[in-house]
């Protein structure tokens, strides 16, 4: 059996009028534009199911972009993202995507550009009271929330690697809560992904780098 609190009823401290809509599309920007190590210069949103149809009404594609910009939910700046991402540079855009019933109502791509053309994208999923699931990174099944310090590791699917990993979480006394490795097929790119109770050192993401077959070391704090 499963318990609502309070929190997940009213939803967090927010601007805008829906938990799901506005603060939870926010929370899936933000881990998304955590995720880009270099200048965000243009933005795509691909909007599906109720996102789609209700997005500009309920404030989702100003939360959105607010969060990439790093925005939280109650940032007032939200109320101006347009204008903001406008004076720093962005372009943005929001897409229809097609209806899909295998999908989760209130789910959107966020397809990233920095300033030297490198892409990325992301598929996040709003659950509603403000909380959100990333699905997807690079075309790559994903499952993590953001609720926790998160190290997010790229790397070549190759023997040890994840030997690696752990040995560097070991070392620094990481209580781990979750990890899981994801990849497309074997021997191509695969995502760790490790969700800790602690914060976490500074310097993991200098020694998780130093295995030739990691390509990129994210690290996401709540």
């Amino acid at each position: 059996m499963s318990f609502i609190s309070v929190f997940d009823v009213l939803g967090p401290n927010m601007i805008g009028p829906s938990s799901s809509h506005t603060a939870g599309a926010d929370a899936i920007a933000r881990i998304a534009g955590k995720m880009m190590n270099g200048k965000l210069k243009e933005v795509k949103f691909i909007l599906y199911g109720s996102f789609a149809k209700t997005y500009r009404g309920h404030g989702t594609d100003k939360a959105l972009l607010g969060g990439v910009m790093g925005f939280g939910t109650d940032d007032i700046r939200i109320r101006d993202s347009f204008k903001i991402a406008e004076e720093r540079g962005i372009k943005y855009s929001f897409v229809q995507g097609e209806d899909d019933t295998d999908m989760h109502p209130n789910t959107v791509d966020i397809i990233m550009t920095d300033s030297k053309g490198t892409k990325m994208s992301v598929r996040g999923e709003s659950l509603g009271g403000g909380k959100a699931r990333i699905s997807r990174i690079n075309d790559v099944e994903v499952d993590f929330t953001g609720e926790y310090a998160s190290v997010i590791v790229v790397q070549r699917d190759k023997p040890g690697v994840v030997a690696h990993i752990t040995k560097c979480l070991s070392d620094r006394n990481i209580n781990v809560a979750f990890m899981r490795l994801f990849r497309e097929s074997k021997g191509e790119t695969a995502y760790t992904i490790v969700e800790s109770d602690d914060r976490l050192p500074e310097d993991i993401a200098v020694k998780l780098r130093e295995n030739q077959n990691i390509l990129e070391v994210v690290v996401i704090e709540p």
